[in-house]
């Protein structure tokens, strides 16, 4: 078919609320009540067949009740990994060849099965396997996978329009190809959303993938590839392999065809990937393409004419939705004496204590578990050295408790030197670390707010003189790749507001954008003479 098209224009997914007695909790209910029952089988996607990974054994588990076993998994193997790489290079050809708006058919397609009949399974396996509530769940799992994928194919058809301008007797033209390789996807476990579009954003210039989601997103992970298939996305074009990605690194990144990383998770594992690419550098067929998005020290600063209605709030959805796993979640705030003094402190004290973390089925609760054990132990050790610590105070929370689920408390801790680790460590769970400032310090606090961490993904400035404002964009303009006025820096949306840091946090390649999208495309210029000269003099010569 010749034809310029126009995907379908995207619009943000409507968020549902699922109120008491509205007929979308009801049926979430009955989903989650049967994925609870089972166990399910987590298989590996190869070339479009399912099967275990060769390798241990382990268990996907509930966090918020980790006796409950969600289902089997078991780690990839080299040989597993091997396999998936060579999927992906025998589906390359064809569907690279395959046009773009069939292509982006797919995800489309994918889109309006998420929405909905996928809906209530990936948003139950998230709630169940991730410990998220059903807002988190619905916002990510539902309402941002669908807009990823929607709105890459309104960027990619944007790319693919971006055209040079030709001279009189010439015709220039920009081919978009896909990178010449396949594209390493590895994904992380506090995003459904972020899971589904690192593969799929690749996929979509017409590169081949082998996906490798983190083992505690895997029962989401698994349904996602369901959703895919259904889709009718062709076998090889994403190859999911499950387990700790081990073989990842030692088989695909050592592949002399490997041409790209797309990644979210921690900063030190990227750095580790990145350092294997380095050493392989000489043994690729091109330079890989790598993108990433990692940590974050998120901050909240408040000027003295902040209003406390708002920036209270703010602290705690920021700081303890889904029990602070978001990369963006707020874990530093500085906050002027006045304020402080003034009620804020009684207010995020009283506030924090209305927040309940617990079993997600119930639906009238805040929150779930953090991750895992080892995510656990980690506030453990944290928390139970606060009492020993004179430089820190704990305002509220403070307790942790992994009996039936790994449950951290809300915690804020409140401290008088702001180089304490409180406030430059990643602690990726529910503790916001506060420093109360002199009121005529604005503009110290400001750089010290931009020194104390090595992240810059994301932060917030509440105020309501404009000067102060403009003093926050101005110091901290390299601060944050994401920038909140008088909101939390948490929720950033497809479409509205391109996510992604710099520093320590990432490469900032704005997922949910055309940045992004144009990392994986390799685009070639044809120029075309139609006239071409038939001596090589020039009028100079003559």
């Amino acid at each position: 078919m010749d034809a310029l098209t126009s995907v379908p224009d995207p619009v943000n997914e409507p968020v549902r609320t699922y109120a008491p007695g509205s007929p979308e909790r009801e049926s979430l209910q009955r989903r989650l009540a049967e994925l609870a029952a089972e166990s399910a089988e987590l298989t590996q996607t190869i070339d479009g067949s399912r099967r275990l990974g060769g390798g241990e054994p382990f268990d996907v588990v509930q966090p918020h009740d980790h006796a409950k076993v969600l289902g089997t998994c078991a780690q990839a193997t080299n040989e597993d990994v091997a396999d998936a790489v060579a999927a992906a290079k025998r589906a390359a050809r064809d569907w690279s060849e395959l046009p773009f708006d069939e292509r982006a058919a797919v995800f489309l397609r994918a889109a309006d099965l998420i929405a909905g009949p996928y809906r209530d399974t990936l948003n139950a396996a998230t709630m169940l396997g991730q410990s998220k509530s059903v807002q988190q769940a619905e916002i990510d799992a539902a309402c941002e996978l669908i807009d990823f994928l929607r709105f890459n194919a309104h960027y990619g058809q944007r790319i693919l329009a971006e055209q040079p301008r030709s001279a009189p007797g010439v015709w220039n033209r920009l081919e978009y190809r896909p990178l010449d390789g396949f594209v390493v996807a590895i994904t992380p476990f506090n995003f459904t959303a972020i899971a589904g579009n690192l593969p799929t954003a690749p996929a979509l210039l017409g590169n081949t993938v082998v996906w490798k989601p983190t083992p505690t997103q895997q029962l989401a992970a698994h349904y996602t590839m369901r959703a895919l298939e259904e889709a009718g996305l062709p076998p090889g074009v994403i190859n999911m392999v499950t387990g700790d990605g081990r073989a990842v690194s030692e088989v695909a990144l050592a592949d002399r065809g490997f041409a790209g990383l797309h990644f979210t998770g921690s900063t030190a594992t990227f750095k580790l990937l990145w350092r294997r690419i380095a050493e392989n550098l000489d043994s690729y067929a091109s330079y890989p393409r790598i993108v990433g998005e990692t940590g974050g020290k998120d901050f909240v600063v408040a000027h003295s004419s902040a209003r406390a209605d708002k920036l209270v709030p703010a602290l705690v959805r920021g700081a303890f939705e889904y029990q602070g796993q978001k990369c963006s979640a707020a874990s530093r705030a500085y906050i002027p004496r006045s304020l402080w003094d003034g009620g804020v402190r009684e207010q995020l004290a009283d506030l924090t204590r209305t927040v309940k973390y617990g079993d997600i089925s119930d639906l009238s609760l805040f929150g779930g578990a953090v991750i895992d054990a080892r995510a656990f132990a980690k506030h453990q050790r944290l928390l139970s050295s606060v009492d020993g610590d004179g430089a820190l105070e704990v305002l509220v929370g403070g307790h942790c408790d992994d009996q039936v689920g790994y449950f951290v408390e809300p915690t804020v801790l409140v401290s008088d030197d702001p180089g304490h680790e409180v406030f430059s460590t990643e602690y990726f769970g529910p503790i916001l670390a506060v420093h109360v400032y002199p009121d005529g310090e604005y503009e110290r606090i400001l750089e010290l707010v931009d020194s104390a961490s090595p992240y810059a993904l994301t932060g917030a400035v509440f105020a309501d003189d404009r000067t102060a404002i403009g003093q926050a964009h101005r110091a901290l303009r390299y601060t944050a790749g994401n920038f909140y006025v008088n909101d939390k820096p948490t929720g950033s949306i497809v479409g509205q507001q391109p996510f992604g840091g710099s520093r320590a946090s990432g490469t900032n390649d704005k997922a949910g954008s055309m940045f992004n999208l144009q990392r994986w495309a390799s685009p070639r210029s044809i120029k075309e003479t139609f006239d071409a000269p038939t001596d090589i003099t020039y009028p100079h010569m003559r």
